[in-house]
């Protein structure tokens, strides 16, 4: 079965570097070197933990197809439009819960904490997203609609996405904006602004959000992001704060009935005896002011240029999967998520960054010569990585400097 989405990868990252071409040249500021690694580094999190996630979901699916379903639906053309409407419905339907559920919230808001809006903020995802999302679809199954046809729909409506998340393009053609999901539309659904929280939830198409009354127009600039910013550059904690804060709100909660609200209720939804439901504050785009942490140059130069070594190595991992046993899929994504997180930490200029990225710098040539088993591979690597470690002084000097 072929993967689109990951066969899609390199003309995302093509449109990403054009985008950014335009931004420096029109100086319209959309990109911040932090926050777009920071998506990106998201996107790989998603990409590499869903190697092992997908053979879940997509199996539960292709269960249900084979144990319960009630017709064989014959494969014509007419059988890929009705899919295609099926999915587009069922996924609208998802993600208005995924932001009306607090427990689905916890699985979709990693998309929506950037507070830039930019062709790299489509490819931030939640790596638990899937585990809420798969169960909408399965009424697909049981109705009988093949499961190959099921994934190749359900890619080609994510790389649909991938455009609208850009404000380089403005309101398209009356008819394109009243049928179809567009950036006009999506941009809105980013925003915390409190006209625009919970509207647009269209995948490819907006009707059903005209149909269901979730539709708002484009009116005032958007302000991006999420109500209670993250503030940090940390895949992982990008990926599990939103977890670990319900978990301590569940526990400090009183009954039963209060603790399941904090997981079924909006997001947001506080009991009374913990102040009672967190509103959404009008924001002014004028005086928001955005996450931020400020590294010398030549800490920005080290991220970027160790940032693409990793990217080519996760892409390497997830075009290589089924050449890797289960042992050696495991190590290198605990490899790739160990070196975005330590990228993320000199981004923060924590502490702990120098020793998070000398142990990447040491185990890296160890996991690619056991995953690869090849010594040239593993020799390039290394001296990669010996050219690394000549970078600490100035970054130590540098870092002092600032």
């Amino acid at each position: 079965m072929t993967d689109y989405i990951i066969l899609a990868i390199p003309v995302f990252f093509l449109l990403i570097g054009v985008e950014i071409l335009v931004d420096r040249m029109r100086h319209t500021g959309y990109y911040r070197l932090n926050d777009a690694i920071s998506n990106l580094n998201a996107g790989i999190t998603e990409q590499v933990t869903g190697v092992f996630a997908k053979l879940i979901v997509v199996g539960i699916y292709i269960w249900v197809y084979e144990s319960l379903r009630i017709n064989t639906i014959p494969n014509n053309i007419f059988t890929w439009v009705g899919l295609f409407l099926g999915i587009d419905l069922f996924y609208y339907w998802f993600h208005r819960l995924a932001h009306e559920v607090n427990v689905l919230w916890g699985g979709h808001v990693v998309h929506h904490q950037s507070e830039e809006y930019n062709l790299s903020v489509a490819l931030r995802q939640g790596a638990f997203q899937k585990f809420g999302s798969f169960a909408f679809y399965l009424p697909l199954a049981l109705i009988g609609f093949d499961p190959l046809m099921f994934v190749v729909i359900g890619q080609w409506q994510t790389i649909y996405q991938f455009w609208i998340h850009t404000r380089m393009i403005g309101k398209l053609h009356p008819a394109i904006e009243y049928v179809f999901n567009t950036p006009s539309h999506h941009r809105v659904h980013h925003g915390r602004n409190p006209i625009y929280i919970d509207r647009n939830h269209g995948g490819t198409l907006i009707i059903w959000d005209r149909l269901f009354g979730t539709f708002q127009e484009e009116q005032e600039e958007v302000v991006y992001g999420i109500t209670t910013p993250l503030q940090t550059w940390n895949p992982l904690r990008a990926q599990l704060d939103i977890w670990k804060d319900m978990a301590i709100t569940i526990g400090r909660a009183k009954g039963i009935r209060h603790k399941l609200g904090i997981l079924f209720q909006a997001p947001g939804w506080m009991p009374e005896e913990l102040g009672g439901p967190i509103l959404p504050k009008a924001v002014d785009p004028l005086t928001n002011k955005k996450f931020d942490v400020r590294i010398p140059p030549s800490w920005h130069a080290y991220v970027l240029v160790s940032f693409l070594l990793i990217l080519g190595g996760a892409s390497f991992f997830l075009f290589s999967l089924e050449e890797l046993n289960i042992r050696q899929q495991l190590l290198a994504a605990a490899m790739v998520l160990w070196s975005i997180t330590a990228m993320g930490l000199i981004l923060e200029k924590q502490r702990l960054a120098f020793l998070a990225e000398g142990i990447r710098l040491l185990a890296t040539p160890v996991v690619i010569w056991w995953c690869s088993g090849q010594m040239l591979a593993a020799g390039i690597t290394t001296g990669i990585m010996l050219l690394s470690l000549l970078c600490w002084p100035v970054l130590f000097r540098d870092s002092r400097s600032n």
